[in-house]
């Protein structure tokens, strides 16, 4: 059995591994590659392997960075089996529709064709199957089991069997006590993980802290008249920034100001997150038990949903102070950037990070000081206050990580260090050999090693 590395190897976007025996191939997850130009435009490029061989596509999870090009290996010919959790691929048709709209702007200024259309997502879904936890399946002579990553609503990572060996893929591993879903599971048999490591060099605030730092700064902000901006991903941290202003509002812990959710893609998607909410597969007993008491747990008084772009416009009349949470995530496309524009130049408001921002990326640029970023061709000065908290990420930080990958040292011959920038990639393969006396290798793009 051999494994190549086609995305997701020294970054953190992109995940694409090709796994073969004798008999078979498949792949485990086919991600977009977000960041800086030379990411973006891998999007268009052709995939380094045939299609035609590939006989199924096992899926972590739904963030774009994991099935952003599932629709393209569909139009290049890819007629095989698509495999995930069901509420991956519930998540999985509204996510690749906005993101077939963002690569075909993207393509429309480049002057190239979009790497797959609406009906090429269309046809992925029609190949796809779906898997609960703790179920096995069989392809060919792989045999698969998904496992609860704890990292988004119906996150996996996946245990696969084939030539009497067992690899483990990670997918994205979730923080400490997110507040609704369930936590990180450990296994503890294992020949060779590919392990993430997007804070494989940091330890997070607890969540009793990075609670107390939102209610902070709401209240700083509101005192000063501002606005707080909260670029947020659509999937996940935006419902877990509602869950938690949920218990800040109906505790009384902040003052009650209007609170805006100007995503059309996190409404649908917090939609989604209702329907599984009294699902004890996925939900954690307190998020379920809240949803029971008749307390939504997305729901509380001063928060609007802006569907449509005239209500999103009108947010700006709302006098201060507010909150917008908005997408995307690393400012590089939706609503945010327009209220980036109209807010970062004033000292009263703040702008707040509760998520991972790629190199190149405008998040990444504000994150790390710059005094202007460019916004449709204007210099935006950055004058409003800059904050970021790691302990919203939904990846897990190094200390998580290495209580993840622990049970399984007696088994490991190797690991494969991967999602991650070469810093944090670096620190976590350091501390695997040094305390578990683990080989750990960072393989770069496009190797391939033999198991």
């Amino acid at each position: 059995m051999k494994i190549t590395f086609y995305g997701g190897a020294g970054m953190v976007t992109g995940a694409n591994y090709l796994l073969e025996t004798k008999k078979n191939k498949i792949l485990v997850d086919c991600g977009m590659k977000q960041g800086d130009d030379d990411a973006k435009n891998s999007n268009f490029e052709r995939f380094p392997y045939d299609i035609s061989e590939i006989s199924a596509i096992f899926v972590t999870h739904a963030h774009v960075d994991h099935i952003g090009m599932i629709p393209k290996l569909v139009k290049s010919g890819f007629r095989g089996r698509i495999i995930s959790t069901p509420p991956t691929k519930d998540f999985a048709g509204p996510l690749l529709t906005d993101s077939e709209k963002l690569l075909r702007d993207e393509a429309n200024k480049k002057g190239r064709t979009p790497p797959y259309s609406t009906g090429d997502i269309a046809q992925a879904l029609g190949f796809w199957e779906t898997v609960h936890y703790h179920e096995t399946i069989q392809v060919s002579d792989f045999t698969a089991e998904f496992f609860d990553a704890g990292h988004i609503l119906g996150s996996s990572f996946i245990s696969i069997k084939a030539e009497d060996k067992t690899i483990v893929f990670s997918g994205d591993l979730g923080n400490e006590n997110t507040p609704f879903i369930k936590p990180l599971e450990k296994i503890e048999y294992a020949d060779y993980v590919l392990i993430e490591s997007t804070y494989g060099g940091k330890l997070h605030e607890n969540v009793r802290t990075r609670k107390d730092i939102i209610e902070d700064l709401i209240e700083d902000t509101t005192k000063k008249g501002g606005t707080l901006l909260i670029p947020a991903f659509a999937l996940e941290r935006t419902q877990e920034m509602l869950f938690e202003l949920n218990e800040l509002v109906e505790n009384r812990r902040v003052r009650n100001v209007p609170i805006f959710v100007d995503s059309p893609l996190a409404i649908t998607l917090t939609e989604i997150y209702r329907s599984y909410s009294g699902d004890s597969r996925y939900f954690s007993g307190a998020a379920i038990s809240t949803g029971a008491s008749g307390d939504g747990i997305f729901d509380f008084s001063g928060l609007k949903f802006t569907y449509s772009e005239k209500e999103s416009k009108k947010i700006r009349e709302t006098p201060n102070p507010k909150i917008i949470i908005a997408g995307s995530g690393m400012s590089h496309g939706g609503r945010i950037i327009f209220h980036e524009r109209e807010y970062l130049s004033d000292p009263k408001n703040t702008i707040l990070f509760v998520g991972f921002q790629s190199k190149g990326s405008v998040g990444r640029l504000i994150r790390d000081g710059a005094k202007t970023v460019n916004i449709f061709g204007d210099d935006v000065p950055v004058r409003s206050r800059v904050v970021a908290i790691d302990g919203y990420s939904a990846h897990a930080d190094q200390k998580k990580l290495l209580e993840w990958i622990t049970p399984m040292r007696f088994s490991l011959k190797k690991t494969f260090v991967v999602q991650g920038e070469e810093e944090s990639a670096s620190a976590l393969a350091e501390k695997i050999r040094d305390l578990l006396a683990v080989s750990a290798e960072i393989p770069i793009d496009g190797e391939t090693a033999v198991l």
